[in-house]
């Protein structure tokens, strides 16, 4: 299987911070959800994948180095960061001539059908949209090009329920369109995530905690609760880490089909990609 992104050995050093080392791929046809707290490190290793930051290491997207080939590399990427690049005083037809100028492959028709599609207002100034249209604009300048790739930087966030699940079904029909798309996607509602990440990659303190297929996570991973004398027989090979409440133990293992058999446990409860996180950032080893 082909890389759309490889990250090797990439490093950057703030006052307070340092994004140390980290290493990942983003394989071809996958979706791959970028989780951590805030101030892990997920939006400057976007920024470090789109050369929008000096860093140490290597960084190719599509095979080419991302500095050598930025230019052309972005014309087969698909962008939306957090901070819009748009003018708040264009509007959606506006924003259309606007396009025509940053990409070759622009696709006038396309964008207007996805204009037509997500319900957007041409004539209206963005600064007017609710957050959602927002985003929804935002999607549809960085599909109108043909994008190889996406990179999202919480393309979900701050939108209600509803208008999420348009969103993500976008980026799933995005995806099977063509086998070979891939999107890299950084959000911290990793409910989203569940339901389209193939793979997670977890960004701890700028380091990568775990980069791991969902499935994995979601079916390997378990949480047993237990009494204090129950805890203290467990090994600590066994287990990631606990919390501790005022008359149980809740205890994050990484195979728990294994861990029952052992200790005996009748029931591992099953965690959320939300529940793993905070056991790594929030809890405690013996």
């Amino acid at each position: 299987m082909k890389n759309t992104i490889d990250v090797k050995s990439v490093s950057k050093v703030y006052p307070g911070f340092q994004l140390e080392n980290i290493s990942f791929q983003i394989p071809e046809g996958a979706v791959v959800g970028l989780i951590g707290e805030n101030g892990a490190g997920k939006t400057t290793t976007l920024k470090a994948i789109l050369n929008m930051i000096n860093v140490t290491g290597e960084i190719k997207i599509f095979g080419k180095d991302n500095k050598k080939h930025e230019k052309e590399i972005k014309e087969e990427l698909g962008i939306v960061l957090d901070d819009s690049f748009l003018s708040e005083y264009l509007t959606a037809k506006q924003t259309n001539k606007v396009m025509k100028q940053f990409y070759k492959n622009w696709d006038e028709k396309k964008y207007f059908e996805y204009l037509k599609e997500f319900q957007l207002p041409e004539d209206k100034l963005i600064k007017e949209l609710s957050s959602g249209m927002k985003m929804k604009l935002k999607i549809a300048t960085a599909l109108s090009h043909h994008p190889k790739a996406l990179i999202l930087d919480e393309a979900t966030s701050g939108l209600d329920p509803i208008v999420r699940n348009e969103i993500l079904d976008i980026f799933r029909k995005y995806i099977l369109e063509e086998e070979t798309r891939s999107v890299l996607l950084s959000s911290h509602i990793t409910t989203d995530l569940e339901q389209i990440a193939d793979y997670i990659i977890f960004i701890h303190q700028g380091k990568i905690v775990f980069n791991l297929p969902i499935t994995d996570l979601l079916e390997n991973y378990g949480i047993v609760k237990c009494d204090e004398k129950e805890f203290q027989h467990l090994e600590k090979k066994d287990y990631i880490s606990y919390r501790k409440d005022k008359y149980s133990y809740q205890v994050l293992v990484s195979k728990k089909e294994n861990i029952k058999k052992k200790y005996k446990f009748p029931v591992i409860d099953k965690p959320s990609i939300e529940d793993i996180m905070l056991f790594y950032v929030k809890g405690e080893r013996k």
